[in-house]
Order: structure tokens, then sequence, then C-alpha cells
């Protein structure tokens, strides 16, 4: 059986409309892609550094 790994989930919330291109390639990395989208990734130092870096872009969703 697979081990089971933390997952945190992440909501964009504000528009990427006058953000500069690196902050919006990290949120296209993420994989999101419209306004109030939630993705579930794995969580570990990267996704919680990218999410570091764009926090008045997106929350981490309980």
């Amino acid at each position: 059986m697979p081990e089971q790994t933390a997952k945190i989930k992440i909501q964009l919330y504000a528009s990427t409309i006058t953000c500069p291109e690196k902050q919006r390639a990290i949120v296209r990395s993420l994989g999101l892609k419209k306004l109030n989208s939630i993705v579930e990734r794995p969580d570990d130092a990267c996704f919680r550094g990218m999410v570091k870096k764009i926090p008045h872009l997106v929350r981490v969703v309980a």
C-alpha cells in the first residue's frame, strides 16, 4: 500500500492582472487558472515556498 502524504489545498482569491510576470508564473505552476479555483498539492517545502512568494494572491484552505 502506498504511503499517504500530507496535502494542502491552495485557493486563488486575487487576480493576477497587475502582477509581475514572475508572480503569474508561480500561480500557473501551482496549477491555478481561474479566480477562486482550488487545487490540492503535496505539503512539502517546494509548494510552501511558492505560496510564501505570493501570499497576496493565494490562501491555504483547510
